[in-house]
């Protein structure tokens, strides 16, 4: 990975900041919470989700109930996010296989775990693909993790940070990488947000954009108009 792409990755986190300052997320759960409420958030909304996880969690006192729930019930608790017959045995499955693994409900040792090893572990479970596994590695533990959303892998693509048909799987640890790990926070939260406001997937607004002069996009785009 050349120098010039990193030198460029952190101009733009340099940017983003300048942009939209320092980005504040909502207060961190909970590893396990962390991982149910990722689960959750599977192709639907940040609203649908937390609306699903606090359904779930006023049906059920604890973890060990929704894991020795009858599958309906639960199904039922998570609808709202969509899905629901999917994620519903799947956070299920999850919670079995922890308890059989650990032999309680808590995903608390992974802090003391090297990143690359949390990693491997978690994303064994089916479900836990790389994004949910950096997410709860980075808001929950505090790890070098940089997940990749839909948004963040269109961002990094139309910027050139990435080659244009590596996959989002091979993005994480690419950008993992690109980025500084002392940027990670803040880099994940202002890229996704320039996602969801001018770098949009139906059109991009190059001339809003805090980072046109740095993007490959924004180029090309400028040279046609």
């Amino acid at each position: 990975m050349s120098e010039d792409l990193k030198t460029r990755a952190l101009a733009v986190h340099r940017r983003l900041m300048d942009f939209y300052g320092e980005p504040i997320w909502r207060n961190p759960l909970p590893p396990l919470d962390e991982l149910v409420s990722t689960i959750l958030s599977q192709n639907t909304n940040d609203i649908n989700r937390d609306r699903a996880f606090a359904s779930l969690r006023a049906r059920f006192p604890t973890w060990e109930a929704v894991r020795d729930a009858p599958p309906d019930e639960v199904i039922a608790a998570v609808r709202v996010a969509g899905l629901a017959n999917q994620k519903g045995p799947r956070i299920q499955a999850v919670l079995r296989a922890i308890t059989a693994e650990r032999g309680e409900l808590s995903l608390d040792f992974l802090a003391d775990w090297p990143v690359e090893k949390a990693r491997a572990w978690l994303t064994r479970f089916k479900g836990v693909g790389p994004k949910t596994a950096a997410i709860v590695l980075r808001f929950s533990l505090g790890k070098p993790a940089f997940p990749v959303d839909t948004h963040i892998y269109r961002v990094s693509g139309r910027i050139g940070l990435r080659p244009p048909k590596m996959s989002v799987e091979a993005a994480h640890r690419h950008l993992e990488n690109l980025f500084p790990p002392e940027t990670y926070y803040a880099a994940h939260l202002n890229i996704i947000r320039l996602g969801r406001e001018i770098c949009t997937a139906r059109k991009a607004n190059c001339a809003h954009c805090p980072l046109h002069t740095l993007c490959d996009f924004a180029s090309v785009a400028n040279i046609e108009q």
